[in-house]
């Protein structure tokens, strides 16, 4: 079953010319099929990843890597680290979605309303004026836009340790 929910994943026949572009786009395609399928992100740790979309998956990502000056052990972990921010965002995404359920918070104004209601806990005693302030307007960016902005981080800490010239 794992390994035919992967099969759901894009993947070009080789890699192209940004390697950047190429980890960006497994990750954000993986990302989706695990929003779709979410119990995957809490089956995948427990299994071997053996199948043969899987299999295609990592070679594709080693390649990848290997055309950076990455050697195989590098290779391989780099990927383990994007799956690991992958399915871990996803595992949290469906816990926060599943007790907002619960609280039944079903839409974003509804969760805003619940925040700037709890906003006196953290105003008591002034120990909190940052958080408080926070929760008396709260913004910020969405799942999907703090997915995009710590897998940048993620790709831009595996760049610093490339010995390839042209990263």
């Amino acid at each position: 079953m794992l390994d035919h929910v992967t099969g759901e994943i894009p993947l070009p026949s080789e890699p192209g010319g940004d390697w950047r572009a190429d980890l960006r786009q497994v990750a954000l395609d993986s990302r989706h099929m695990v929003k779709r399928h979410l119990w995957y992100a809490q089956l995948v740790p427990t299994r071997p990843p053996l199948g043969p979309r899987m299999m295609r998956r990592t070679e594709f990502l080693l390649q990848v890597l290997i055309r950076q000056g990455a050697t195989v052990g590098d290779a391989m972990t780099y990927p383990a680290l994007l799956d690991r921010h992958i399915f871990g965002s996803a595992q949290q995404e469906a816990e926060e979605l599943a007790m907002r359920r619960r609280h039944g918070l079903h839409t974003p104004e509804q969760l805003t309303q619940a925040i700037t209601a709890a906003r006196e806990l953290a105003a008591a005693g002034a120990r909190h004026p940052a958080l408080t302030e926070w929760m008396t307007s709260p913004t910020g960016a969405d799942m999907d836009e703090q997915f995009a902005l710590s897998l940048a981080f993620l790709i831009d800490g595996i760049a610093t340790r490339l010995p390839a010239p042209e990263r």
